[in-house]
């Protein structure tokens, strides 16, 4: 898989966390530095993770399914985008959650993070060198994170929708693209 490729992927799964953030910073009262660094270090750092959780948990059972596993990387990555697109279009606005509870973020990052899990399976899959990939994931999830803490205070609600939308449209293109690389 190209670096152009991992990054566009990257960007992909980054777009739930950059959303919540967005949303945590419509929230969030006089937002400062050190909100913005907490919550993307949760999103960044679970983006990290969890891609490597799937890798090794698709190491298990990579040899059972090898004939058909570009099949596997294709559904995983086409249901998760087609999954963002579709919340996108849903008005779920939680105007009461506490962005600097660390529950709350413990929670958030799970949930924003369990596409990069799913993946993480599927690069286990067509032998994607892990680590390096699960940093670039992490640390563009961070940056996004950070950078949309501060975009939800200062334009509220704008970007949060169309961000989820892309993300979600970039997923599903890559999933495409490695189908097309296999057939």
């Amino acid at each position: 898989m190209s670096l152009f490729t991992i990054l566009l992927t990257s960007f992909g799964l980054a777009m739930d966390a950059f959303a919540v953030s967005v949303g945590s910073g419509i929230t969030i009262k006089k937002v400062t530095l050190k909100d913005a660094f907490i919550i993307s270090v949760f999103f960044g750092g679970f983006q990290f993770l969890m891609p490597v959780l799937g890798w090794l948990a698709g190491l298990s059972f990579c040899e059972l399914i090898e004939r058909f596993d570009y099949w596997v990387a294709f559904i995983l990555l086409a249901f998760i985008g087609f999954k963002m697109i579709y919340e996108s279009f849903q008005d779920d606005e939680d105007e009461g959650t506490n962005f600097r509870s660390l529950s709350v973020l413990f929670t958030l990052a799970i949930a924003t993070s369990i596409d990069a899990l799913a993946v993480g399976l599927g690069f286990s899959m067509i032998d994607i060198p892990i680590l390096s990939t699960a940093l670039i994931i992490g640390v563009i999830t961070f940056l996004l994170s950070f950078s949309g803490v501060f975009l939800g205070d200062k334009f509220g609600h704008i970007f949060e929708q169309k961000a989820e939308f892309l993300g979600g449209l970039v997923l599903v293109s890559i999933g495409f693209k490695i189908l097309l690389e296999n057939l």
